[in-house]
């Protein structure tokens, strides 16, 4: 009376199923960041995680 005799069709597609999704997946290219063409929404997202950077540095002390 083994578990394994029911669970066995279920484990054989773990292999070859991905886990991130083709249409998910980046390029690798990375977008350069200039400050002289950032608008108010880019600058209010870098200090957003500036201070979250700090937040984890604090945590991590």
């Amino acid at each position: 009376m083994g578990r394994a005799n029911k669970h066995k069709t279920r484990d054989k597609n773990k292999g070859s199923l991905p886990q991130v999704p083709k249409n998910l997946k980046s390029d690798g290219i990375d977008v350069e960041y200039s400050q002289e063409l950032a608008d108010q929404a880019d600058l209010e997202a870098q200090a957003r995680s500036n201070a979250a950077n700090q937040r984890a540095r604090k945590k991590k002390k």
